[in-house]
């Protein structure tokens, strides 16, 4: 499995009613789970900048990382950008064929 970050940033209508947000929230994870049954979640972060939210999952692929940043862009994020990340000892390990 690939481990991906997902940034997320909000609409303006959906932040300007955060009471609301568990439950959104709620929904958009039961979405990812029915769709990407293979998704991984690792981590979620509330974040205090540019974006709202953090996530940290494991997909075995680019194209099911892509649905679940399509997923939430459907849910109401005005910006869902996906990440790939690579564990650091495999980052270095790709550093000594420089």
């Amino acid at each position: 499995m690939k481990t991906f970050i997902l940034m997320t940033k909000l609409s303006p209508e959906i932040s300007m009613n955060m009471k609301d947000r568990q439950k959104l929230g709620r929904n958009w994870l039961d979405e990812v789970k029915k769709k990407c049954p293979k998704v991984k979640f690792v981590a979620h972060y509330a974040l205090l900048g540019h974006y709202d939210f953090l996530d940290i999952y494991e997909a075995p692929d680019d194209e099911t990382a892509a649905l679940v940043s399509l997923i939430s862009r459907e849910n109401g994020a005005f910006e869902a950008q996906s990440l790939t990340a690579i564990p650091y000892k495999d980052f270095v390990k790709i550093t000594k064929k420089l």
